[in-house]
């Protein structure tokens, strides 16, 4: 989540909350993190998950994704010490760019030819192809055997590596 999200659409943050997802911080206002002081990208993380606390029931956050998948050993050593863990993803396409959609079997397709055991998908909620595609994935997914898991079961049980979120 940025602050954009929660900005302009402040009802939908709520109702995630309410109904039980993760809420992960992106920060504030997107900066990549490996050009920030330590300062700074505490005040671009504690400014997110403010902004998140005052519209919900959710005050504390617990994972990162670096804007633009940019990261540095020191920037991922300053997120561990603000209590973070970073996450990153294993499958993700160009997806964000809303001038370029190409229809929801697009998106499915892109999905489907990536998709691996222990997958972590990126998927931007801007895109009205995932939005559209989502349930033809998930569905055909589960066909293929695939199971879906909360970022806290596969952290609590220890079955990401180390390395994948943490240094």
């Amino acid at each position: 989540m940025t602050g954009h999200y929660v900005d302009s659409s402040p009802e939908l943050v709520k109702r995630m909350v309410n109904e039980g997802h993760i809420v992960g911080n992106h920060s504030y206002h997107h900066p990549d993190f490996t050009k920030l002081s330590k300062q700074k990208m505490k005040e671009e993380l504690d400014r997110l998950e403010s902004a998140v606390a005052k519209i919900s029931d959710q005050k504390k956050m617990q994972y990162v994704r670096p804007p633009k998948g940019t990261f540095t050993e020191q920037s991922i050593k300053w997120a561990n010490e603000l209590g973070y863990i970073h996450m990153f993803w294993s499958l993700a396409f160009v997806d964000w760019n809303t001038n370029s959609q190409k229809g929801w079997r697009s998106a499915y397709q892109q999905v489907i030819n990536q998709v691996h055991p222990g997958a972590v998908i990126l998927l931007h909620t801007v895109s009205e192809d995932n939005a559209e595609a989502l349930e033809y994935m998930i569905d055909d997914m589960r066909k293929q055997g695939y199971t879906f898991k909360s970022l806290d079961d596969l952290v609590m049980k220890d079955m990401l590596p180390r390395p994948f979120y943490q240094l």
